[in-house]
């Protein structure tokens, strides 16, 4: 019953603790979506884009991995209270879901780590690119829009002839004059970003991984009580 108890505490802590991991996915999910930034990029990138697959199919898969660690959250809690082998049995699947989905999101950020980098950089060369070649282009506006957005002016190119562009592109101001490079700059922005992604995701896993040994061993708990207390209890017929 000690245990039983001492177990019932943790898991009501890490419940809550799963909780506001999962609202914190999910707001990084929305953030990342609706971001001015990165939402920019998608919009300006072509239909056949990568990065705009991957955009997408980072917010769905975020919204999900977190609806999924709440309603897990919200079982195990529901499971202590109540003290019921089918709620957490419930919960247990839960986090069991919810760790097959963190784990291949883990090993595609550190597989996969420069493809993000290299879609979104290929977007605002394909844009630079259409600019430079046809200055009256409606590209000229978007790219005046990313260079405001990230606080840069240009790229260092081996073609040269980048000072016409820059001139009507870059926002006028210390920007401009010092030339910051928005390859660089986006390669920064990214680089912070997915280091929150990843920080966020292992803390995840350690919990979940957690959720579910309280998980299952309250449930052999709940299930030995109820046969220990059954025990030595007969009925006349």
């Amino acid at each position: 019953r000690c245990g039983m108890r001492s177990a019932k505490c943790q898991l009501m802590a890490a419940s809550f603790c799963v909780m506001l991991l999962g609202l914190s996915i999910a707001t990084l999910s929305t953030v990342t979506h609706y971001g001015l930034r990165f939402s920019l990029i998608s919009d300006i990138s072509p239909e056949s884009s990568s990065y705009r697959v991957i955009h997408h199919a980072a917010f769905y898969i975020g919204i999900c991995l977190s609806m999924t660690l709440i309603l897990a959250a919200l079982l195990s809690a529901a499971a202590t209270v109540r003290e019921s082998r089918c709620l957490t049995a419930m919960g247990f699947f839960c986090f069991a879901l919810a760790f097959c989905g963190l784990v291949p999101a883990v090993c595609w950020r550190y597989t996969h780590s420069t493809e993000v980098e290299d879609s979104m950089l290929d977007v605002y060369d394909l844009v630079y690119e259409e600019v430079r070649r046809n200055g009256s282009s409606f590209r000229r506006h978007e790219l005046i829009a990313v260079h405001k957005e990230f606080l840069c002016c240009g790229k260092h190119s081996p073609l040269g002839d980048t000072a016409a562009v820059e001139d009507k592109t870059c926002p006028p101001g210390p920007t401009q004059a010092v030339g910051q490079d928005c390859l660089q700059a986006m390669q920064g922005v990214l680089k912070k970003h997915m280091g929150f992604v990843s920080t966020l995701l292992g803390i995840t896993i350690g919990f979940v991984v957690y959720g579910m040994a309280l998980t299952s061993f309250l449930w052999f708990s709940i299930h030995f009580s109820s046969n220990l207390d059954r025990k030595g209890k007969y009925t006349l017929q």
